[in-house]
């Protein structure tokens, strides 16, 4: 992946992760908030991955 589709994958997962958590709350379901809060730190690395894509890419575009 790129470093900017790698970014919106994680964005996406954090939005959906962070339901995921709301929906579990709502209903009373542990899983379903464990399901979502995986989800979200699936995203928050899928968006660190980007952005250390992009730093890396910066770099190497200054040498």
């Amino acid at each position: 992946m790129g470093s900017t589709s790698d970014k919106i994958s994680g964005a996406a997962n954090q939005v959906a992760g962070k339901a995921k958590q709301a929906a579990g709350e709502a209903t009373g379901s542990a899983k379903l908030q464990a399901e979502g809060k995986g989800q979200e730190v699936k995203g928050k690395v899928q968006t660190a991955t980007g952005k250390a894509k992009d730093s890396v890419k910066d770099a190497v575009d200054r040498m």
